[in-house]
């Protein structure tokens, strides 16, 4: 479904963007993923060559414009284009907002909203001048319900949806198609870690009566980012399995 097509896809390294770099390779996308740190995109690179994938990476600070702009323009004089951004690194939060300092607010700002900016900005020109590219987000279903405690990660899910849908209306011209995707519960190393007496309420809060698979949250952003999707932009597409809350 993305043959010839070339992806970045941030927070690639571990959990749902591990799992799209996957699944765009696996549909023959050509892959460069951004891991935070050198030594993960590297195992990450690692375990992806094992099972037959060619897959490139790279270790940017996303908080820092200049050094994106390096590595995007680096991308697209080795590979000629960028044809799909994929804005998935974040990082979540779940401490009352008594308990959370200014700093540590304005990290999640950084990364969870600044960088997505940053990394839609390097790569909007180039798409503009090919009129033609695709701009995916990962947004979360808190960003439609709130949670009950951590207020800067939904409050950065929020933010994610107005930049996806006001840059799907400022680039449609240039026919660059901006969507995301607002996953819910999804079994990662992360989830997974936690007490079963946690997750199960949680589990039977949802319709479907079970977390959602990563593969099944990468499918989603396969089908935005594929000729499929070609007359869909401006949405928030919720993968959450009917839950609620």
């Amino acid at each position: 479904m993305l043959e010839g097509k070339v992806a970045v896809i941030t927070g690639g390294t571990r959990g749902i963007g591990y799992e799209i770099v996957r699944v765009f390779c696996e549909n023959k996308a050509k892959v460069i993923l951004f891991g935070s740190k050198e030594e993960t995109v590297e195992k990450a690179i690692t375990q992806l060559k094992e099972d037959g994938f060619s897959v490139t990476g790279y270790s940017p600070n996303l908080q820092n414009p200049e050094e994106i702009q390096s590595v995007i323009d680096q991308i697209i004089d080795e590979y000629s284009t960028i044809d799909i951004l994929v804005n998935n690194a974040g990082i979540s939060a779940n401490k009352k907002i008594e308990d959370t300092s200014a700093e540590e607010f304005i990290q999640i700002m950084e990364i969870n909203v600044n960088a997505m900016f940053h990394l839609s900005k390097a790569v909007i020109p180039h798409m503009k001048n090919k009129k033609k590219g695709v701009i995916l987000n990962t947004s979360s279903m808190v960003s439609i319900y709130g949670q009950p405690s951590g207020v800067g990660y939904p409050t950065s899910k929020f933010a994610v949806n107005g930049m996806t849908k006001s840059l799907a209306r400022e680039l449609a011209p240039f026919q660059i198609r901006v969507n995301a995707v607002a996953p819910g519960v999804t079994k990662t190393d992360m989830v997974a870690s936690l007490p079963q007496e946690i997750m199960e309420p949680i589990i039977q809060s949802i319709p479907l009566k079970r977390m959602a698979e990563p593969k099944e949250i990468a499918n989603a952003f396969l089908f935005l980012a594929s000729d499929l999707a070609s007359y869909i932009t401006g949405v928030v597409l919720s993968v959450d399995g009917a839950a609620m809350n």
